[in-house]
């Protein structure tokens, strides 16, 4: 198993290599002047020119993205362009805000979905398998930004239940956990509904009810514990871009989380606070699925007999 964890974790260096580099030159071809945008809009040419002097911007791109990796292998992500802050300790004050907000989205999404992916797979192709699936359908067809939009104008600005932004007390996270958890509840409820199908067509669900086993302890016992390997993989992956930070949910609630820190630093060409972003969203990703691979072995002893024999 230590092997295995440590084989994953090297895999994380060509890929943070690829993702930044490809980040770095998308944002260096982005229309404007970041010189311009971070001097101000008074600013004269002379002004302009020592800003690009000073952030090290009249170099060719490829030097400046050797410095950026040069300092990042030595745990340095820079300081901000904009507020001259250091990149970490940034995104740090934003991180807690999207796990907080991820992690009640995802128990939103768990919630919706293993019910109704268990009921529709026992109970295939009845009223409620089919109208489970057209909502599951719609869920995964609705766009985010487009949902909060709607919450926010029913429950904030009409019925007045609820604060259309922000992050304070419990009442905040209702309208984004739901924004974030309909969408992921429903592409694991297809898939929960799917992987209990396989299952319950085997052949040792059969000989238990056979031998006189109840129905409920069939299905929640022997089923589901066999078919939860798919869904929490699906499970872990939407956890892991939920952490990484729902950028437009997060901006249309304007929760102060990493995703909304990306966008801010996008319009402005803080590259730094962009990069760092992007970083630090590849290496949650990555550790989550490592940590959805490792829980495998606890749901299914076979899986902890192969990292063994790896």
């Amino acid at each position: 198993m230590s092997r295995y964890i440590a084989k994953r974790l090297l895999m994380l260096i060509p890929v943070v290599i690829g993702v930044t580099f490809l980040v770095f030159f998308i944002l260096n071809l982005s229309p404007g002047d970041t010189a311009a945008m971070i001097a101000g809009e008074g600013a004269d040419a002379e002004t302009i020119e020592a800003t690009r002097k000073d952030l090290g911007l009249d170099q060719p791109v490829i030097i400046q993205y050797g410095k950026y990796m040069w300092n990042l292998l030595h745990g340095d992500m820079g300081q901000s362009y904009k507020s001259k802050r250091e990149v970490f300790p940034t995104l740090m004050a934003a991180f807690p805000n999207t796990a907080k907000l991820a992690f009640w989205s995802i128990l939103v999404a768990v919630a919706i979905a293993l019910p109704v992916g268990i009921i529709s797979a026992t109970r295939q192709y009845s009223a409620v398998d089919n109208v489970g699936m057209v909502v599951a359908l719609l869920g995964v067809a609705t766009p985010n930004f487009w949902l909060g939009l709607m919450l926010i104008i029913l429950f904030s600005l009409n019925l007045g239940w609820l604060p259309s932004g922000g992050m304070g007390g419990w009442k905040n996270y209702i309208m984004p956990a739901i924004t974030l958890g309909t969408g992921d509840a429903a592409l694991i409820t297809r898939m929960t509904r799917s992987s209990m199908l396989e299952v319950v067509r085997q052949d040792y669900i059969r000989t238990a009810r056979a031998k006189g086993v109840p129905e409920k302890k069939v299905i929640l016992k022997h089923a589901l514990r066999n078919a939860l390997i798919p869904v929490v993989t699906v499970i872990g992956l939407q956890f892991g871009s939920l952490l990484g930070g729902a950028t437009l949910t997060e901006t249309v609630f304007a929760w102060p989380g990493v995703g909304r820190t990306i966008v801010d630093a996008i319009k402005s060409k803080d590259t730094p606070i962009v990069m760092g972003g992007i970083v630090l969203l590849t290496i949650t990703f990555s550790v989550v699925n490592l940590l959805v691979d490792i829980l495998y072995a606890f749901i299914d002893p076979r899986i902890k007999a192969q990292y063994k024999r790896k």
